[in-house]
């Protein structure tokens, strides 16, 4: 297998929180740090992962089942497989999963789903509870997300505040973006039991961040600070740093666009007249890329390791791994040994799948 760092894209824009562009120099082919192993294949678009203390990888497939790998073995049944209203259409169906910071004690999972009420398409929030390894539905934290064909956004991430953050897109209406009083388009915070942080920047409403078109990756570094991605409409993908209350300017503005009408917060980075289909990030925070911000990519097709400054806000040089190599990725997290993991996302689609496909892919430290 070709294992090869790619020159970087000439048009890719670098935006740093002084506004200071970058020249970024192309950066020559060395040794992949990583062994890789493709740990489950033949898998129906595996859209999140999270890992307990005991290293036990779930993970969600956008057509209703949350799976389990242990010791490099996945098991044959799911730990649940979601029904009516539950339905996966388009970009929608099971998308985000976290894992309660006591599982081990309370075996509280976190997911986002799409579901049908009416002739509509609205996506929720719901806790499980696990139970000799089956789950079942404890209760709704957040329903009646607008949601459809597309941008749905569907993170879950647990911030290092124990808050649930829930990514939203416009879900195909760019207007709602904008709008403070809907939950689409947006970054969502709430508690692990559903009430309103007491905190969030607008009193009485899950809404942390706005301006969004479609999120899909949330990543907080050593310095907690908080990094979202965000597929553009055409190219100019985004890597953000929330803020809360901060607007992201969609439908008004992308990339580093200004705007005469709101006060925008511009992103860290953007892909310029490229795109990369941004999806699930990671802060690595051992091994040969401690420090680094990663960044699965669909369309793009590869992982992006993004070098920062020691803050985190300002954008050193950006290198591109796995190109062309397994296709869509779609998630990147870290487990506990400093292994990352991956998914394939080419059963989405919009992909072009081999045999094997979808997989989870395992890269452990040489």
């Amino acid at each position: 297998m070709k294992k090869t760092i790619y020159n970087i894209f000439s048009n890719m824009i670098f935006r740093g929180r002084n506004e200071a562009n970058i020249k970024v120099k192309a950066i020559t082919s060395r040794q992949f740090p990583y062994k890789i192993e493709v740990i489950a294949e033949n898998l129906y678009v595996p859209w999140a992962l999270a890992m307990n203390y005991e290293g036990k990888l779930y993970f969600t497939e956008r057509s209703g089942a949350i799976r389990i790998i242990e010791g490099g073995k996945l098991y044959p049944q799911p730990l649940i497989t979601f029904s009516a209203p539950f339905v996966s259409q388009g970009e929608g169906g099971l998308m985000g999963i976290a894992l309660d910071p006591n599982y081990s004690q309370n075996h509280y999972i976190y997911v986002m789903h799409s579901y049908a009420e009416g002739n509509r398409i609205y996506n929720r929030v719901v806790r499980l509870i696990e139970s000799n390894n089956r789950a079942s539905i404890d209760r709704v934290l957040l329903d009646k997300i607008p949601g459809g064909q597309i941008h749905n956004g569907g993170r879950l991430k647990i911030g290092p505040d124990q808050k649930l953050y829930i990514t939203t897109g416009d879900a195909g209406n760019s207007a709602l973006a904008q709008n403070p009083t809907s939950t689409a388009g947006k970054i969502l915070r709430i508690e692990l039991d559903g009430r309103i942080p007491k905190d969030n920047p607008i009193i009485n409403s899950p809404v942390y961040s706005l301006g969004h078109r479609n999120p899909q990756g949330l990543a907080w570094n050593s310095k907690n600070v908080l990094y979202a991605s965000e597929h553009g409409q055409s190219a100019h993908d985004e890597i953000n740093i929330i803020q809360p209350g901060a607007n992201y300017g969609w439908p008004l503005v992308q990339g580093s666009e200004d705007s005469k009408e709101v006060i925008i917060q511009k992103p860290l980075i953007h892909s310029g007249e490229d795109t990369w289909a941004p999806s699930g990030i990671a802060f690595v925070n051992q091994g040969p890329w401690q420090g680094k911000l990663l960044v699965a990519t669909l369309r793009g097709q590869q992982l992006l390791a993004i070098s920062l400054n020691e803050k985190g806000t300002v954008v050193k040089k950006v290198e591109s791994w796995l190109r062309n190599e397994y296709g869509r990725l779609r998630e990147v997290i870290q487990g506990k040994d400093g292994s990352l993991y991956l998914t394939t996302s080419n059963r989405d689609g919009r992909g072009n799948p081999d045999i094997a496909d979808d997989k989870v892919i395992q890269l452990i430290p040489k």
